[in-house]
């Protein structure tokens, strides 16, 4: 038996009306994000943008198959989620959600 070392990652929630689909993921704090996100980035095959870090939210720009994704996390709540920015990608979110699922069930 072969044992990941990999962070595992989720389906929390997938809210059509915000346009985020909220991720079951391992805990993280401040300085463990860069690396739990680009963990998700590789998994996803996507593309770092843009990163930006406040006091409690990390926002990453990141680009998954030409669809351009904010994946943000706030260390405080222990919250990990994907926005699309524009109406037009919710079904990219749809197909991240349905993919990730299949990952973990």
């Amino acid at each position: 038996m072969t044992i990941s070392s990999e962070p595992h990652f989720g389906v929390r929630e997938l809210d059509h009306t915000r346009g985020c689909l909220h991720l079951i993921a391992p805990e993280f704090d401040y300085d463990s994000f860069a690396g739990l996100a680009q963990s998700l980035v590789t998994l996803l095959g996507a593309s770092v943008v843009e990163q930006e870090a406040n006091a409690d939210l990390h926002v990453w720009l990141i680009d998954f198959e030409g669809c351009r994704l904010l994946l943000k996390g706030e260390h405080y709540s222990a919250s990990l989620w994907l926005e699309i920015l524009s109406q037009d990608d919710r079904e990219t979110l749809d197909f991240l959600a349905a993919w990730l699922k299949k990952l973990t069930y």
